[in-house]
This record gives C-alpha cells, structure tokens and sequence, in this order.
C-alpha cells in the first residue's frame, strides 16, 4: 500500500541518516558481504556500488517512473534530477 511504502522510505532514510562518514569513508576496497539470491557473495565497495548498487536503483527508479506513467501521473525528469 501507499502508507507502507512512505513508512518504508522513512526507515530507509532514518537508517541513511543515522550513518557516519567514517562507517562509509575508505571502504573501496573493503570486502562486503550481501545475500544474493540465498547465498552470501563478497564484494569490494566500489564494485558493489558501481556493479550492483547503483543499476538496481536506476533500474528500480526507471521501472517506478514507467509504471507512474503508464497509469497517468504527469512527471518527467525534472522530478527525478530536481528543478533548478
């Protein structure tokens, strides 16, 4: 539902506040473990960012935008780069 989709951006952005520069800083080559389909899989931080973080986002907002589209919601990519 909308209600738990905004309570779930709000942990995620509480949770994002919550971090310190130095849990993030100096992480790039750091070996991170994540459960990819079940099983852990480890990762180098930059590899994780750029190979799998960031395309699920943009694949995530991509699909978000399409499917507000396709019902009729008038946004475009002002919405998503923020108006100047």
């Amino acid at each position: 539902s909308l209600a738990e989709l905004i309570a779930r951006v709000e942990k995620t952005n509480a949770f994002l506040e919550g971090l310190k520069p130095e849990q993030i800083n100096g992480k790039e080559g750091a070996d991170i473990t994540i459960q990819v389909m079940g099983k852990d899989q480890v990762f180098k931080g930059m590899a994780l960012l750029q190979n799998r973080a960031l395309p699920n986002f943009y694949f995530h907002s991509t699909t978000a935008y399409d499917m507000l589209r396709g019902n009729g919601v008038e946004i475009g990519k002002g919405n998503f780069m923020g108006r100047e």
